[in-house]
């Protein structure tokens, strides 16, 4: 484990590549990643240093460097710390009963900070290939993956055709949802509208 008595130890001098990584404790690795999100909200991606992380954190950037390669991985990975269920852990025995569970367990509040967070990155993920090859790899194609499995599992209980061509688009009406009503409505898109969305606009595509 590493100690942040540890970490003050190592030199803050660039880092090089480090032959073994020192597995950070989970309370320890939630303390980084609550910061890198705090600082992300004040200033923004691109005015996000590895510095102010280790200073906010008392780290040191050698262990920063350590657990993720640079900025891009670190804030990918706490953006993807912050959900507060993956998908691949969701089987309720029904499509309904998933798709409601994916965005039930998610607190309003933080529904509402996510989007600011994510509008606010708008420009920096398409600015920076590196921050939108880290976002795909570590955030965006782990969940797409947990959907898939969704909805195959759909498929196989007789719930969904298997050649419904909705099935390819479930996550862009997802996202869809999620990002359009603060544009049309000036409201965040909380649990009650995305379930109501669910109903409204998922299911029937999908033949439920």
């Amino acid at each position: 484990m590493c100690s942040r008595a540890e970490e003050a130890d190592v030199s803050t001098e660039s880092p090089k590549p480090a032959a073994r990584r020192t597995r950070l404790t989970p309370e320890r690795e939630a303390e980084l990643y609550e910061a890198v999100l705090a600082i992300l909200r004040e200033v923004g991606y691109d005015a996000l240093t590895m510095d102010a992380v280790a200073t906010r954190t008392h780290a040191s950037k050698a262990t920063l460097y350590r657990q993720w390669k640079g900025k891009p991985e670190l804030v990918a990975g706490a953006l993807r710390h912050k959900k507060p269920i993956k998908l691949e852990e969701i089987d309720t025995g029904t499509l309904r009963g998933d798709l409601q569970a994916m965005v039930c367990e998610a607190d309003d509040e933080q529904m509402e900070q996510d989007a600011a967070l994510m509008r606010g990155l708008g420009h920096a993920i398409h600015a920076n290939p590196d921050l939108h090859r880290a976002l795909r790899e570590l955030l965006i194609e782990p969940e797409t993956r947990g959907l898939r499995a969704m909805l195959q599992r759909a498929v196989e209980r007789g719930e969904v055709a298997a050649d419904n061509p909705a099935l390819e688009f479930v996550a862009h009406m997802m996202l869809g949802a999620f990002l359009s009503r603060p544009l049309f409505e000036d409201r965040p898109a909380d649990a009650a509208y995305l379930v109501r969305y669910i109903d409204a606009v998922v299911l029937p595509a999908l033949g439920r």
